[in-house]
Parts: C-alpha cells; sequence; structure tokens
C-alpha cells in the first residue's frame, strides 16, 4: 500500500488500527503517526515480545539486565525518539502509555533512554525540541537530574537506584 502526500512529501506504508507507518520520501526516515486522538495517561495498545535477544540492537527495547524484546505489533518499531516524547512503552504491563495529548496526524515519540541503558547505536538528536539533549547513548550517560524529568520503566528506575547507591563489596 503507498500513497504520496504532496504537502509534506510522505508517503502511506502502513495502516494500523489507530496509526499509520509514513516515509519521508525525501530521507527515507519512516514514522508512526496517530489516526485518533489520545489524552494523556490513556493506553494507547498492548503489545508483546517478538522476539527476545540478551543484547541490543537498534530495533529492540530493554526490558532486564540482558533482556532486549522485539516489538510486536510490528509497527511499533517506528515510534522514533524525542527529548520531549508523547508516548511511553510501560514494559511492566506491556502497554504503549499516551504522555501528552495526541491528535491525528502527530508522530508518536519516545524518549529512547526512558527503556534503554546504554544504547548499541548512539545517535546525535535532532528533534528540536527546546531542551534537546543532543547526544542520545542510554540512560546511564545521563544526570539523575535529567532523567528524573521523564516517565522511565522500572528496570532504568532500578538501575537509577543502584548507580546512586553503588554496592559495597
Amino acid at each position: 500500500m503507498s500513497f504520496t502526500n504532496s504537502n509534506n512529501n510522505k508517503e502511506l506504508v502502513f495502516k494500523a488500527p489507530f496509526a499509520e507507518v509514513l516515509k519521508n520520501t525525501g530521507t527515507g526516515q519512516q514514522q508512526l503517526s496517530a489516526t485518533q486522538s489520545f489524552s494523556p495517561g490513556e493506553t494507547i495498545c498492548a503489545f508483546f515480545a517478538g522476539s527476545i535477544s540478551d543484547t541490543p540492537t537498534y530495533l529492540t527495547v530493554q526490558t532486564g539486565e540482558t533482556t532486549h524484546i522485539t516489538l510486536q505489533p510490528e509497527f511499533l518499531q517506528y515510534i522514533n525518539h524525542s527529548c520531549a516524547p508523547n508516548v511511553f512503552f510501560d514494559t511492566d504491563a506491556m502497554t504503549l502509555v499516551c504522555l501528552q495529548p495526541i491528535e491525528p496526524g502527530t508522530e508518536m515519540t519516545f524518549f529512547y533512554p526512558s527503556t534503554e541503558w546504554e544504547m548499541n547505536q548512539p545517535f546525535l538528536c535532532q528533534c528540536g525540541t527546546p531542551n534537546c539533549l543532543q547526544i542520545i547513548q542510554g540512560a546511564s550517560f545521563l544526570s539523575t537530574e535529567t532523567l528524573l524529568q521523564y516517565r522511565l520503566t522500572n528496570f532504568i528506575q532500578q538501575k537509577l537506584h543502584r548507580k546512586a547507591k553503588p554496592e559495597i563489596a
């Protein structure tokens, strides 16, 4: 399935029940955009592990020290990073949760360090938000003060707690 919207150079790649995967025809970048409204705190959808690995990839979400999952339904992998996210992957409840009001046409974004302790492919963020962190490498590279501005998975919260109170040998 494919159509091009000449107004914004976006090509429809896949239509899901509440969102659609769009491809920027200029850059090739893909994104998941909402086709309906969501309110903060609302569960957008459930997800599950398509596969489980002991090492991260750019397509996995970290759920434990050595547990990284691919997301199912697969179209959720097109939720890109933002330093001002509007969704959150609750890896305990296995639900995608709305953080900020989302209207149809809004790109869904999440804060990668909310699930990733150390990313295998750090990158220079270009989200353009006022508080953009610039380099995204994972939660272990950010200050506690910065991380506490975000909703974090229980796994990342536990890692942060251990980092603040190192074990005595």
